[in-house]
């Protein structure tokens, strides 16, 4: 069994060429790339054009979490799942987001998790090491061309040690590339987190040193460098360096970034703007330009379905109910009425009729449960098809008849930075106030005049829910802050009686070990004999 994953790993690298050739004929456009009528294996590892389409195919890699059509595009969206901030409504994503699923090493969502985020990132970081050695001896290539490609190349592999360091803890790293020498050498020890982050470090400070502030819409950055390293830090924490990477992305003098001027500007377009940090690009016009998911769609409801409204994009698209704000959330949106992120930007809280005699006006079709003691009868439609939704992921030119769309991604933002800054002030020394407000003024909230640990969490929760990052919040503040979080927040307890106090209920699943995901046996086996399952599993 070893033999063979080491095998496959062989054949991918030798499969990786044809790969490249795919990428470098279809995404030279977006990331300014140039064609090659030759392509193979010793073209990409010795040449300065392969180098640069190397770097390339990591892009193409890092989108296909996204693409993979594995239950419902489950790579999009199971990390916003899997939170305080969510109700899982239905299908596998529900499953995994009430932790009924994805909590032993041999259940199906355990192995959904091995592909898409265990062999997924380290898929990514092997063909990264492979460049970058690649690279670091390569001859009569321009030094900048080579210092460019070993940024990019060593900014994917810190990201995706990263990811996994905050998903699974055990994890090996390596910077060797796999050879016919070694590649029957078993792993048999996860890596020490001294080595990780020392790596973490090594990869990020050379991306921050060799990369520019800007380049093509879509490639990673200084800033985009600089932002993963504060965050990095923050896991260390290390707050000093934490907060002199996030205020050098916010206010350094070459710095380009600036919050975009109001809530309804951050996710309008392409989001190609003075915010954006890092975006994943998808492109109608261009073969390789991503394929269409379900990302939107898992967060939209199926208002659709009530006669008199059609699907259309100022109202969400076509959803499809899988994970929707819970009322946790939506209560910290609602704490100050003037507060724009629930006002249709990233919210859409109200649907309106559009044919029929009442165009125009409120839907009123459902109702959702408002007092236990009268319990509403219709409260399983509403959260189907009128409970409010998530509306960051969809686009203008969306299609919204359909719940497949290629959308851009957003990954990374400004706002994060100053919520980064804030809370690593807070922890340490400076003025914390200027950065989480500038965050909240920009949304029209009123100015806080203190903050500490919970007031930090509240303001992630309303300007950054479901872009990923909530779970890996609560987990890097520490055991008692996830329990707390998820066992009084997650889901909608007793405001949905179906899920309430049984095995569909996330609060009363939730375990203290959950903190790590499980290592799918199917990778633990390929492991040496000696390698440590995470506690609990």
């Amino acid at each position: 069994m070893k033999a063979k994953f080491i095998y496959s790993k062989l054949k991918g690298n030798l499969l990786l060429a044809l790969a490249l050739c795919f990428v470098v004929f279809s995404c030279e456009e977006f990331l300014e790339e140039q064609p090659s009528t030759l392509i193979d294996s010793d073209y990409i590892y010795t040449t300065e054009e392969g180098l640069k389409s190397g770097v390339v195919s990591l892009y193409k890699f890092n989108r296909d979490r996204y693409d993979r059509r594995i239950e419902d595009f489950m790579g999009a969206v199971l990390m916003s799942s899997r939170s305080d901030l969510a109700f899982s409504r239905t299908g596998y994503t529900g499953l995994m987001g009430r932790y009924q699923r994805g909590v032993s090493p041999v259940d199906q969502g355990a192995n959904f998790v091995s592909t898409l985020f265990w062999k997924h990132f380290y898929n990514i970081t092997n063909k990264a090491t492979e460049i970058i050695n690649a690279a670091e001896v390569a001859e009569g290539i321009d030094e900048d061309v080579r210092n460019q490609v070993l940024a990019e190349a060593k900014f994917f592999r810190a990201n995706s040690y990263f990811y996994l360091y905050r998903m699974f803890n055990n994890i090996y790293v390596s910077t060797e590339t796999v050879t016919v020498d070694n590649a029957f050498n078993v792993i048999n020890a996860k890596s020490s987190k001294e080595d990780i982050f020392a790596l973490l470090n090594s990869d990020l400070d050379f991306a921050i040193e060799h990369l520019e502030w800007t380049d093509t819409f879509g490639r990673v950055t200084k800033g985009t460098a600089k932002h993963v390293k504060a965050k990095v830090a923050m896991w260390e924490g290390n707050w000093e360096v934490a907060k002199t990477h996030a205020l050098d992305v916010i206010e350094g003098p070459d710095s380009p970034h600036s919050l975009v001027a109001s809530t309804a500007d951050v996710f309008k377009g392409d989001r190609n703007h003075s915010e954006s940090l890092f975006v994943i690009q998808s492109k109608d016009d261009l073969l390789g330009g991503g394929d269409d998911t379900m990302m939107n769609a898992n967060y939209v409801t199926q208002y659709f379905q009530i006669s008199g409204i059609e699907s259309n994009i100022e109202q969400g698209g076509r959803g499809f109910s899988r994970v929707l704000p819970n009322l946790y959330l939506l209560g910290l949106l609602s704490e100050d009425p003037n507060d724009t992120r629930d006002d249709n930007t990233y919210f859409r809280l109200k649907y309106y009729y559009t044919s029929g005699s009442r165009i125009g006006e409120e839907v009123d079709n459902y109702a959702p449960i408002t007092d236990l003691n009268n319990p509403s009868s219709t409260y399983t439609r509403y959260y189907q098809r009128q409970h409010p939704s998530c509306i960051k992921f969809a686009q203008e030119d969306d299609n919204p008849d359909s719940y497949l769309n290629k959308s851009n991604i957003m990954v990374y933002r400004l706002a994060e930075t100053y919520l980064i800054a804030a809370e690593a002030m807070m922890r340490s020394s400076g003025n914390p106030l200027p950065y989480i407000n500038a965050v909240r003024e920009r949304a029209n909230a009123t100015p806080l005049t203190s903050v500490d640990e919970q007031a930090i969490l509240d303001e992630r929760a309303r300007e950054l829910a479901f872009e990923g990052q909530r779970w890996f919040t609560l987990k890097r503040m520490g055991q008692d802050v996830i329990n707390r979080q998820i066992r009084n927040y997650a889901g909608d307890g007793p405001y949905f009686p179906n899920n309430f106090g049984g095995d569909r209920d996330p609060r009363v699943n939730w375990q203290d070990h959950y903190i790590n995901f499980p290592i799918a046996q199917i990778d633990l086996d390929l492991l040496g004999p000696d390698y440590p399952q995470n506690d609990g599993y």
